[in-house]
């Protein structure tokens, strides 16, 4: 347990000491995507009944920040430590494959929690977002936080240099969030399309997490937590199998 600590309290001040990038640079651009959509859109699009597009956008921008820096906080802190050799000290303490999984995810939590809740208290001074059902939007945003570090160790393992590791964010992860219903509903699409979002599992947490704010989801919310938690339950036996096996960590 003590190990534990020591690498989660590393994690942890590994973004914190940095928080100028890794904290406020997303906020501001989650803030710059609600200025310039909702100034183009507010007037044409109203998604949901009574409620304005400025508002229906602001807990998809939280989401959306959330999941990629809880991703990006697990996937560089791997990929920085292999690159550098200083992973052959987390590797040579005691530590098992599950504390060092948890000790990763749970600092990619943070920092994801860190950054939405950031961009919900800077967004909300231009729309009135009332909170329905705070717990599932807990639920959501504590899977989303989990399932996306968990993909970003598994993403920094692989990656055996950062030109990878960015290749894997940008043709992957940015494109799953943007496509997750983050700027519109899903039921608004062609049929097609709209059987192509649910084959995407962020748009269950982008959905999900919506409906904690509004009452209303395209799925219901029980269906869209059970689909994630299948992830992350998948995503952390893979994890696990590559931390004990030492996968691309051991050379």
């Amino acid at each position: 347990m003590p190990s534990f600590l020591t690498l989660l309290q590393k994690e942890l001040l590994r973004f914190w000491k940095v928080s100028f990038q890794t904290i406020a640079a997303p906020i501001l651009t989650a803030l710059l995507y609600l200025l310039i959509f909702s100034h183009a859109l507010a007037s044409h699009v109203q998604v949901y009944p009574g409620v304005s597009y400025t508002a229906f956008l602001i807990p998809g921008l939280a989401m959306m920040s959330l999941l990629q820096n809880a991703f990006a906080n697990s996937s560089s802190s791997i990929i920085q430590s292999k690159i550098t050799g200083n992973l052959v000290f987390v590797l040579l303490s005691p530590l098992s494959p599950l504390e060092m999984f948890g000790a990763y995810a749970l600092a990619a939590i943070v920092r994801g929690f860190v950054v939405g809740l950031g961009v919900l208290l800077v967004t909300l001074y231009f729309a009135d977002v009332p909170l329905q059902h705070p717990l599932w939007a807990l639920i959501f945003a504590l899977l989303g936080g989990g399932m996306l570090g968990a993909l970003g160790i598994i993403a920094g393992i692989w990656a055996d240099k950062f030109d990878q590791l960015a290749a894997f964010q940008n043709f992957v992860i940015i494109p799953l969030t943007f496509l997750a219903g983050v700027f519109y509903s899903v039921n608004t699409l062609p049929p097609i399309w709209q059987v192509a979002s649910h084959l995407n599992p962020f748009f269950y947490l982008v959905d999900g997490f919506r409906y904690g704010f509004f009452g209303v989801a395209d799925v219901s919310p029980a269906a869209s937590a059970a689909v994630v938690s299948g992830c992350v339950l998948g995503l952390t036996a893979v994890n696990l199998r590559l931390l004990a096996a030492g996968y691309k960590l051991r050379h």
